[in-house]
C-alpha cells in the first residue's frame, strides 16, 4: 500500500525526560498539524536520537501525519560506550511513553525503535504493559549478534499482548529470516512481518538492486504509517 505524503506544518521541541531514579535524558517532540497518532522511537544501539536516520524517521513520519517523541538512553546521553542495563533501559523507555501521551492527548500511541531501542521496547511491554500504547513498532528487530544465529531474544515476545510490527530488511544480519519467520509466524495474528528486499539493518540497499536507499525508507515509512492507522 502507498500512502499518499503531504506537507504538513511541523513543531519541534527540544525537552528533558525525568526518568525516576535514574536522572534527566534529552528528547525531541516532533509533532505535524493535526497529528493522528504518536511513535515513542528508541533509538539503537551505536547512535543517538540525533542521528541523521533518526531525523530522517521523524520528518518522514511527520509528513505523514505522525508524531514522533525521540529520546536518548542514559549510556548516549552520557557519552558512555556500553548500553544500559536492561532494566535501565526499560524505565527509560516508560518515562518517554508517559511523556508522550501526556504531550499528546489523544492521539493514538505506539512504541518502539530501532534495533537495541525496538528490542528494549518490547521487552518492557512483556513485563508490564507500557500504558497507552496500541502497538509495538520495530525497526530492524535484532534477534541475534552477528553472525550468532539464535532466537533466544524472541522468547519474550510470546508475553507481548498487542499487535506488533516487524519491519526488516531481506540483508538484515543481525535477524536471519529464516529463524525470525516461524518466530513470527508462532506468534499468531499479533504479529506482521514487512520483509524490505535488499535491505540491511538499516534499510540501506546495494546500488545493484535497482533502487535507492530514499525508496527504501519510502517503504518503510508507508508501511509503518498504513499499520498505525488499521490499529484499533
Amino acid at each position: 500500500m502507498i500512502v499518499a505524503v503531504k506537507t504538513q506544518a511541523v513543531k519541534t521541541n527540544e525537552l528533558k525526560l525525568d526518568v525516576e531514579r535514574i536522572g534527566a535524558v534529552s528528547a525531541i517532540l516532533t509533532q505535524p498539524d493535526a497529528a493522528r497518532a504518536c511513535y515513542a522511537l528508541a533509538h539503537g544501539a551505536g547512535a543517538g536520537m540525533r542521528h541523521v536516520s533518526m531525523d530522517r524517521i521523524a520528518a518522514g513520519l511527520a509528513d505523514r501525519g505522525i508524531a514522533t517523541l525521540r529520546f536518548n538512553f542514559p549510556y548516549m546521553e552520557n557519552k558512555q560506550g556500553r548500553p544500559d542495563q536492561p532494566a535501565v533501559a526499560q524505565a527509560t523507555i516508560r518515562a518517554a511513553v508517559a511523556e508522550a501521551a501526556r504531550l499528546c492527548p489523544g492521539l493514538k500511541l505506539v512504541a518502539g525503535g530501532k534495533s537495541f531501542g525496538g528490542r528494549m521496547t518490547s521487552q518492557a511491554q512483556s513485563k508490564a504493559p507500557l500504558p497507552g500504547v496500541k502497538g509495538l513498532a520495530f525497526l530492524g528487530f535484532p534477534l541475534h549478534a552477528a553472525k550468532k544465529p539464535s532466537t533466544e531474544r524472541a522468547a519474550h515476545l510470546a508475553d507481548v499482548e498487542i499487535p506488533m510490527l516487524f519491519l526488516q530488511g531481506t540483508r538484515d544480519g543481525l535477524a536471519d529470516l529464516g529463524l525470525l519467520r516461524p518466530v513470527i509466524a508462532a506468534l499468531g495474528a499479533k504479529a506482521t512481518l514487512h520483509e524490505v528486499e535488499g535491505g540491511d539493518h538499516s534499510f540501506a540497499v546495494l546500488k545493484k538492486s535497482g533502487r535507492s536507499n530514499d525508496e527504501a525508507l519510502t517503504e518503510v515509512l508507508d508501511t509503518l504509517t498504513a499499520w498505525i492507522d488499521r490499529l484499533g
